[in-house]
């Protein structure tokens, strides 16, 4: 049975696996772009995508593409020379709007689709307005002045392999006269996760074990990993935090999900389904 057992979430896990692999820039060239006379183009699907043309009316968009390439002109110099190499590879051709995260949302987030020889050849990269860390509120400035350049160096430091392309720039005086910070990477670089709606209680556990070991990972490379195994000791104090906290933020889930309910049959919240 416990042979069985370990078969079948192989498979599954195997199945996830390869379904994260699929998700990269061919995919996203596929399922964001068609060809539109004759030039290859990003395809409006308002109000998560949205061309550049759509968004501002008569010429307008053209200083939103000024300003694209613009970012894209100075974070260029932010990657490694081989890695600048290949980005050269590749020219600008079209620009869109995509709206991600929760987090994310009311920030500014671009998608650029790069070519290279042809079609056959693609790059999609996402351009991310990056601010000021919560935890400065509290911790004092970051050590990096640049936002974007700070949540590259961090994801550097977390991830075992990183993004190629990751890299970071400064617009000191956009359309709306404001300094911007921003990030780059790949729009979908073999990005996956795992269904936990299929898992059982067991394989529940296991993969929260294997998070968990991720995460840990994640701290020792980019902190000070014997002050944190001091402070984190030998009992189950931490261990019965961390679950207090899950549960507490869940609840919190629940409350902002039923505010939002109201708000939408109030009518204060627009609601629109099918995304």
């Amino acid at each position: 049975m416990r042979r069985e057992f370990s078969a079948k979430r192989l498979v599954l896990v195997e199945a996830d696996v390869a379904k994260a692999r699929t998700k990269d820039s061919m995919r996203a060239f596929s399922k964001l772009t068609r060809v539109i006379d004759g030039k290859r183009r990003i395809v409006s699907d308002p109000p998560l995508v949205v061309s550049i043309e759509e968004l501002v009316a008569g010429d307008g968009w053209q200083e939103i593409d000024n300003e694209i390439r613009s970012i894209v002109s100075q974070y260029r110099a932010t990657l490694t020379p081989e890695r600048r190499e290949l980005l050269d590879q590749y020219r600008l051709v079209h620009i869109g709007r995509k709206v991600v995260g929760v987090g994310s949302v009311g920030t500014r987030s671009w998608i650029a689709l790069f070519l290279g020889r042809d079609d056959s050849d693609p790059a999609v990269l996402q351009i991310k307005e990056a601010q000021r860390s919560v935890l400065e509120l509290h911790q004092g400035d970051s050590e990096y002045t640049n936002h974007g350049e700070r949540i590259v160096a961090g994801q550097r430091r977390m991830q075992a392999a990183g993004d190629v392309f990751l890299g970071w720039t400064r617009i000191t005086r956009g359309l709306d006269g404001q300094q911007r910070d921003y990030y780059v990477r790949q729009l979908w670089d073999w990005k996956g996760s795992a269904t936990v709606e299929r898992m059982s209680a067991r394989g529940l556990a296991a993969y929260a074990r294997t998070c968990g070991w991720t995460l840990a990972r994640a701290h020792a490379r980019s902190g000070d990993r014997i002050a944190i195994a001091a402070y984190l000791g030998g009992s189950a104090v931490f261990d019965r935090a961390m679950a207090s906290f899950a549960e507490l933020y869940a609840d919190q889930n629940e409350l902002d999900y039923e505010r939002l309910r109201q708000a939408v049959g109030s009518g204060r919240v627009e609601e629109q389904t099918g995304l």
